[in-house]
């Protein structure tokens, strides 16, 4: 039995502040069961879903008049209301809190709006949709209900943005690094965002940079857009340890690129289409570009050790998830396509095909429904993908890994053209900020190993399919959700390691 840990530490700074991940998706706790829209407690207000009109047996024509009423009653205003960390909606000065997105924004992304039917399914949407905001720390609603209609009222908490982000670590490639980053999700107050990253170590420099102005549903006209460049480097997942090259060399893989996207949404779907470049290079220690391994495989497509991958791919999107970050219901499923130009090294045009669907399941298995950050909930990913024709055997599908099947290494089940990953997690709460979960993977190349050039996961002894499960610990701290996983894999190896976020 072999124990690996593997630690990273990420501290975050706040300009004017907090630290986003601290603040992350800290929902209201008081959900009463209808989604989370609540009772505000001021002379005036209804909870949300509780007038049904009176009940009688004897006068059964009654009880439909008065629902028919309910039904026609029509929403006369929407008031977005801003709230500080203590949930107040004034300053010590007693002046209004002001928040940085815009109110015509948040109008635009609604569905049910001044002078239409007011109907409760469509306000439980619209508050869902606020809540994936990445922006927003905190959405409630309230309703205020009179004779002549409706006054829906937002109660919204702004995460801090923007963020300064410093870290580092160690590295089998490079040895120890340094990061900075800065992100911010609210440029200008309409969602904008603004993710960027810097690595710097003795012998690399490594970047990651991404704009993205999201599609707005109060601008049917306007297509949103997404800008990316990177430049990474590491150890390959394809070609890892087992077998090196000829000059002992582990096998280094690096990636240069970046994308230009164009966005937009269809009632509940979201949609893109990008056009993309990816520049893949196998390098030894001292970053020279190789061939082949020590057993005269080829590492990429082109023989030259380098393949440039010219692609135009179109992805769609369904997210009925309750809220973005830490979800305890909903599903959200994703399809892909990705077509290769034969441009360049290479001369590649394969298709790359992927799907993955989560889903989110309340449950109260141990019978605690208090209030705590880690609710009680089973988390079911599935995920499955191919590729046709001829593609760079460092871009087959790796499978294992902590985001895949835990308990094996990265990429140490398989290295295929065809994959399938199928992951269970019974996640439950151990004190308020402090979670446990339960997990297990299962993870397969379908025998589609042999098909990869080189076929370097059979040639390299990995197994094709993988098992593993475990324990692990979610920890909600300043820095953001800290995951700690025990994972245990089929051949019996050990390996417990930490990271950020969850898993899915």
């Amino acid at each position: 039995m072999r124990v690996q840990v593997v630690v990273v530490l990420i501290v975050a700074m706040l300009v004017g502040g907090e630290n986003p991940e601290a603040l992350a998706d800290s929902q209201s706790s008081t959900q009463n069961g209808l989604g989370g829209i609540l009772t505000e407690p001021q002379r005036g207000y209804a909870k949300y879903g509780d007038y049904v009109g009176s009940t009688s047996v004897e006068n059964p024509k009654a009880e439909t008049a008065q629902n028919i009423e309910f039904s026609q009653r029509v929403v006369k205003d929407i008031q977005i209301r801003f709230v500080n960390d203590k949930g107040q909606l004034v300053d010590d000065k007693g002046q209004p809190i002001q928040g940085r997105t815009q109110r015509d924004f948040i109008i635009g992304l609604l569905r049910l709006k001044p002078g239409q039917v007011f109907r409760k399914d469509v306000l439980q949407a619209d508050l869902q949709r606020l809540r994936r905001l990445e922006s927003f720390a905190q959405v409630n609603v309230f309703q205020q209900e009179d004779a002549s209609g409706v006054n829906i009222i937002y109660n919204i908490k702004e995460r801090r943005y923007p963020a300064l982000k410093f870290g580092g670590g160690e590295s089998d490639d490079i040895g120890l690094f340094g990061q900075v980053g800065y992100e911010d999700a609210n440029i200008s107050g309409l969602n904008d965002e603004l993710d960027t990253t810097l690595q710097i170590s003795s012998k690399d420099v490594q970047f990651y940079g991404q704009f993205t102005s999201p599609y707005r549903p109060g601008e049917p006209n306007r297509l949103g857009y997404s800008i990316r460049g990177f430049r990474t480097r590491d150890l390959s997942s394809s070609f890892n340890e087992d077998i090196r090259l000829s000059n002992g060399d582990k096998v280094r893989e690096g990636r240069f690129g970046g994308s230009v996207a164009l966005l937009k949404s269809f009632d509940d779907w979201d949609t893109s289409v990008a056009l993309n470049y990816t520049r893949i290079s196998l390098r030894d220690r001292d970053y020279n570009v190789t061939q082949v391994d020590r057993l005269g495989s080829p590492l990429s497509l082109s023989g030259t050790g380098i393949d440039d991958l010219f692609t135009v791919s179109f992805a769609v999107s369904r997210d009925q998830r309750d809220r973005r970050e830490d979800p305890t219901q909903g599903s959200i499923l994703t399809l892909s396509t990705e077509q290769a130009i034969p441009i360049g090294l290479g001369n590649i045009s394969s298709n790359r095909l992927r799907g993955d669907y989560i889903q989110y399941l309340p449950v109260s298995w141990i019978g605690n429904n208090q209030s705590t950050d880690n609710p009680e909930m089973l988390a079911i990913n599935l995920q499955i993908g191919t590729i046709i024709g001829d593609f760079p055997p460092a871009n087959a599908f790796d499978i294992g890994g902590l985001d895949s099947v835990r308990g094996y290494g990265y990429g140490k089940v398989a290295s295929g053209r065809t994959y399938g990953l199928a992951s269970v997690e019974y996640r439950f709460p151990i004190f308020q900020s402090i979670g446990g979960v339960i997990f297990t993977d299962f993870g397969s190349d379908f025998g589609s190993g042999k098909t990869v050039l080189g076929e370097p996961g059979v040639l390299r002894g990995k197994p094709g399919s993988g098992f593993g499960y475990g324990l692990g610990l979610r920890v909600k701290s300043p820095f953001g959700l800290i995951r700690g996983d025990l994972g245990i894999s089929d051949q019996g190896e050990v390996r417990f390691e930490v990271t950020t976020g969850q898993r899915f």
